[in-house]
């Protein structure tokens, strides 16, 4: 099969991401003899510098990890919503819906103490050692890849108008970042040092700092600066400006913490994803939707029926995700994977593409969709009655790739990715997000902005992912780790939104089911394979539209398996060859110790790096 790189291979370690720079710090890291926890914290700090358009330092972070010799773990990053987020709030303020910019959308920042949690009960590094790579490219400067610039020219007008300190660190000369301009952060630096101040004056060794730059973030002058800016009145996507809800006290009682994975035995393999707070069980139900002949190689990889029965698989468990996920949901993971629940759900695939939110009845109880997705699927419906059955026109769909930013600041969301494996067999996978420079005005004090993670909260009482004090919000952020014979072989993920369990399971299943490369797993060619997603479910994203039936391939597919699925009625848009999916991936042969890596190559700027 034809790959645009090699997958890398080797015994001391790997690291794979969207950015090379992070890539590379973590190898940095590796190489001066860290572990893989080490590593995964230099490259998420370097990520938040390098990608400020995907995330930044006031976003969150769902990490899954397997430490040698222990098990599989879930870190969640994902910040509560703060004390005053209420529904009654939000609605006497004439508001339907959570905004999606603006400091309303501010969710409690989890990434920073998720990143330091995992360095000092898996790390061995300081945190000096660790987070000197993203203070160089702050204070030094680093190339500015294309994305950030595009973010910058889409909310130029608000930034100009409204969003002063933003524009003074992203137009500082009224020109947005150029590709490969050096784009530089200095109040970013300047807080990361001052926070290292004065962790490393508490004394102490390693985990007495690290504790101390917790206590720092969430009381000290960085909780300080952030609760005063959420509390000044903001544009946001409303048209309206808004004081946030984010306090001083609920920055103070946020902790980062460890939960058991989901996780799903098939043919073989097990994989661990976060659970029902986030995205992670779509891709496990996914995979308990498949029919038995799957695990067999029928239908062939790639053909008409392949890809039919995984799209319509996943319409269903994306249907499940709308009426039952959430962080106060009252089904479990176990109930939607129910070899029962899951047969009677497999049932539902049909010849034909279906265009309906069909959600199931875990444990006999009803559904309940928000009145949203119920009055998007019926609008969605009538929009398309009278349209062709199948063609849609070609072009690039939103979500896809870097992420599509409205003029207010709205995005349909993308992120980040990282995986690292060390030469003992740690092994992690993280996917941050939130805290975009468009999300919300920049801290001057602080060279970055809060994050939006609440517009992902309904303001209808009654829903798993209603709006509530100390709710976490369902997220779209979903990292995957597989065992096979209980150890840890792959680490892999995605950014892209609520694709990222389309494009995971697409890659998993290249893996799974063809041939080894060099007596390793063929991560590179698993990622170059020719992707897909769908949009037959309202989207996280303000403002949550959705398109029935409708299913967007990479032009690389073969025109004659294009055509088969219009014929089964599936809405077709044909992309750009390189435009779905954004996968890195590590993996390790626990028989050989011999690791591997690979990295997307769509977007020119994922890369694996190993030796």
């Amino acid at each position: 099969m034809f790959t645009t790189r090699p997958t890398l291979q080797g015994t001391f370690g790997m690291a794979a991401s969207t950015h090379w720079l992070a890539s590379s710090s973590a190898m940095a890291v590796l190489e001066d003899g860290g572990n893989a926890f080490d590593a995964a914290v230099a490259a998420g700090f370097t990520l938040q510098v390098v990608e400020p358009h995907l995330n930044g330092p006031a976003g969150e972070v769902p990490i899954v990890l397997a430490p040698v010799g222990g098990r599989p773990q879930v870190l969640c990053g994902q910040g509560w919503a703060p004390r005053g987020a209420t529904v009654e709030h939000y609605t006497s303020l004439g508001l339907e819906a959570v905004p999606g910019t603006g400091p309303l959308a501010a969710a409690v920042p989890g990434a920073f103490d998720a990143w330091l949690l995992l360095l000092r009960d898996h790390g061995t590094k300081r945190l000096r050692e660790v987070l000197k790579y993203a203070i160089g490219y702050a204070e030094q400067g680093h190339p500015a890849v294309p994305g950030v610039g595009a973010a910058v020219r889409a909310v130029r007008g608000l930034f100009e108008t409204e969003w002063r300190s933003s524009a003074a660190l992203y137009l500082p000369d009224g020109n947005a970042p150029a590709a490969g301009a050096l784009l530089r952060n200095p109040a970013l630096a300047a807080t990361w040092r001052r926070l290292l101040a004065e962790a490393e004056a508490a004394g102490g060794g390693r985990e007495v700092q690290i504790e101390a730059a917790r206590r720092v973030w969430r009381s000290g002058f960085v909780a300080e600066a952030l609760a005063a800016f959420a509390a000044r009145p903001t544009m946001d996507s409303s048209g309206e400006r808004h004081r946030g809800v984010l306090a001083a006290e609920d920055l103070a009682g946020f902790e980062a913490g460890y939960e058991e994975p989901a996780s799903y035995e098939w043919n073989g393999w097990t994989v661990c994803k976060p659970g029902l707070w986030s995205q992670g069980p779509v891709f496990l139900q996914q995979l308990a939707l498949l029919p038995e002949t799957f695990a067999r190689g029928t239908p062939e990889y790639g053909s008409p029926d392949y890809l039919h029965t995984l799209i319509e698989g996943s319409k269903l468990a994306m249907a499940d995700r709308e009426a039952w996920y959430g962080d106060d949901s009252d089904v479990t993971v176990a109930e939607l994977l129910d070899d029962a629940y899951s047969g009677q759900r497999r049932a539902l695939i049909t010849e034909r593409a279906s265009a309906e939110l069909r959600p199931g009845r875990p444990g006999g109880r009803l559904p309940r969709l928000s009145k949203h997705a119920q009055h998007a699927q019926q609008a969605a419906l009538e929009a398309a009655q009278g349209g062709a059955a199948g063609e849609v026109p070609n072009g690039r769909a939103l979500g896809v790739g870097e992420p599509t930013v409205a003029s207010d600041g709205s995005t349909r969301g993308d992120t980040c990715h990282l995986d690292v494996v060390d030469r003992w067999g740690n092994m992690v996978s993280a996917t941050p997000s939130g805290g975009w420079l468009q999300s919300n005005p920049v801290v001057p004090a602080l060279g970055f902005p809060l994050g939006t993670r609440l517009q992902m909260a309904r303001l209808e009482p009654g829903l798993p992912d209603s709006l509530a004090p100390g709710r976490r919000p369902r997220t779209t952020l979903t990292p995957s780790l597989a065992l096979r014979g209980g150890e840890p072989v792959l680490a892999f993920g995605t950014p892209g939104g609520d694709s990222q369990d389309q494009w995971n399971l697409h890659f998993f299943l290249a893996v799974a089911l063809r041939e080894p490369v060099r007596g390793g797993l063929d991560l590179q060619g698993s990622i170059d394979a020719p992707n897909w997603h769908h949009d037959s479910f309202p989207s996280s994203f303000h403002p949550r539209a959705m398109r029935p039936a409708h299913v967007t391939v990479e032009s690389r597919f073969d025109g004659q398996v294009i055509a088969e699925l219009r014929r089964r009625g599936h809405r077709v848009a044909v992309a750009g060859p390189w435009s779905e999916g954004r996968l890195s991936a590590v993996a390790r042969d626990p028989e050989s110790g011999i690791l591997s890596a690979g990295a997307n190559p769509r977007g020119m700027q994922g890369y694996a790096v190993g030796r």
